[in-house]
């Protein structure tokens, strides 16, 4: 009954049937036509003294015979017609590519220059372009003095972006920006990847300013890229000259014009050592520019390949053409049998 009322889902194997439709507008017109020839006439002078008959019940009901039989002619063209119930089944079958999003989230992301902040345009970004990759799978690390991974590569996306929303400029205590480290990190989490092709999108606002202990150099981890066979694009984020930054002092935090910061030079030599490429973005929309375009350079090669399955549906319709039939002809030879 289900398939039945399914009407989004119901096609017709036959649907040229239905233009025996026209044969039932001349059913009717018979029917009546026959009901009018069949009527007799007779002329009075005057009706005084004659009383008319009210018909009886089994005249009153004898149309139902009539719709008994439309009622069998439409079910049984809708029968001929052999409605079938669809139902279609995908199989996906991708290339797909593994991505992860390497972010700083040093204290001078907290900068203004960007609406709301730096971080908080990146963060809007990261998460419109995770919503477009709908079959990769993407992992996010975050840096400041030292790296950590927020998220390894999932194709759980919403696992992933519950992670892009938390990130906060607290969530590492070590300042600095340890720009070597955090690509490093990425690195790690793409190793074991088993994608066509391996993708890092590092974005800064600084220069490394974090060496020794356990941390790596960019030179190192670029190479470690390379080896690992991991292109990376290096966003470089950040208007030219001056911003204002939220800068802690013993007071409070007060916010101050600082000097914009971003070595430039390093993140191209890590985008063309690792055959990727070098943005630079200067607001909302250069950023967004830059993710569009990043999108569209690493697009995944998707085949869908679609199954169709059939379900008959004409025996409901043909059984009541069946049962509306034999019930007419029952109760013509029965209850409304004529003398005749």
């Amino acid at each position: 009954m289900r398939q039945l009322m399914d009407l989004e889902h119901m096609s017709f194997a036959h649907p040229w049937f239905f233009l025996l439709l026209l044969v039932v507008p001349l059913m009717i017109w018979w029917q009546l036509r026959g009901r009018r020839n069949e009527q007799p006439v007779m002329r009075l002078t005057s009706l005084s003294g004659l009383v008319l008959p009210h018909g009886g019940t089994k005249a009153r009901y004898r149309p139902v015979l009539f719709v008994l039989r439309v009622i069998s002619v439409l079910m049984l063209i809708i029968a001929l017609a052999r409605p079938q119930s669809s139902n279609t089944t995908e199989n996906v079958d991708s290339d797909g590519i593994d991505i992860v999003l390497c972010m700083d989230i040093s204290g001078s992301m907290l900068a203004e220059d960007f609406k709301p902040n730096r971080m908080e345009a990146a963060k809007k970004q990261a998460l419109s372009f995770i919503d477009e990759r709908t079959t990769d799978r993407i992992g996010l690390v975050v840096f400041a003095g030292e790296s950590f991974t927020l998220c390894p590569i999932t194709i759980d996306h919403n696992v992933l972006k519950t992670q892009v929303a938390r990130i906060e400029s607290s969530l590492l205590t070590t300042s600095g920006t340890a720009i070597g480290s955090g690509l490093a990190s990425a690195v790690g989490s793409l190793r074991p990847a088993k994608g066509k092709s391996k993708v890092v999108i590092l974005m800064t606002d600084g220069t490394n300013n974090v060496n020794g202990g356990t941390t790596l150099d960019p030179a190192t981890a670029t190479e470690i890229a390379k080896l690992y066979g991991v292109r990376v694009y290096a966003i470089a984020i950040g208007t030219m000259g001056q911003a204002l930054i939220p800068v802690p002092t013993p007071t409070g935090v007060q916010k101050m014009m600082m000097p914009t910061d971003v070595d430039e030079p390093l993140l191209k030599r890590i985008a063309a050592a690792t055959n990727g490429k070098f943005y630079r973005a200067t607001g909302n929309r250069s950023l967004a520019d830059i993710y569009k375009d990043i999108d569209q350079l690493e697009r995944t090669k998707v085949s869908i390949t679609s199954y169709k399955h059939y379900a008959e549906l004409f025996f409901p319709f043909a059984m009541v053409a069946v049962i509306c039939l034999a019930l007419e002809m029952i109760l013509r030879y029965t209850v409304f049998r004529s003398v005749t």
